[in-house]
């Protein structure tokens, strides 16, 4: 693992917390995406080096919209940045962790993903993160 690419906040309503974070970050948000196949609308901040991206589900049934139910808005994962995605996946599984995503799918902001169950990290959500060569 490289760094820490982002860090994951699920909200209610992207609108107001696009507002609210603005303010907070004395700057707009520099993209937002509809990732159809997670029913999630992401909007990312740059805040120096570090990327802030906020999560509103789209769908009831939605990884978000089961976390905001349960948990509330908040820090819903870390994503780290990685060279090599399959690679990663390989070492962490074979160092025990549960892989949600054996096989990374596409995700925001040009990035191949893959989850690790928080079950197995003390509770908190990674997600691996590797560009997408074009």
């Amino acid at each position: 693992m490289n760094k820490i690419e982002h860090i994951g906040i699920a909200v209610k309503d992207i609108t107001s917390s696009n507002e609210l974070f603005s303010k907070l970050f004395g700057k707009a948000s520099y993209k937002t995406e509809t990732v159809e196949s997670e029913g999630v609308k992401t909007s990312f901040f740059k805040v120096g080096v570090n990327k802030i991206e906020l999560l509103e589900a789209t769908k009831a049934d939605s990884p978000i919209a089961k976390f905001i139910e349960k948990k509330g808005e908040g820090i819903h994962h870390i994503a780290f940045d990685v060279d090599d995605i399959e690679a990663e996946i390989k070492r962490l599984k074979e160092e025990g962790f549960k892989v949600l995503n054996e096989t990374p799918k596409r995700g925001a902001d040009n990035k191949l993903v893959a989850f690790l169950h928080p079950k197995s990290t003390n509770g908190v959500l990674i997600e691996l993160c590797q560009e997408i060569k074009q």
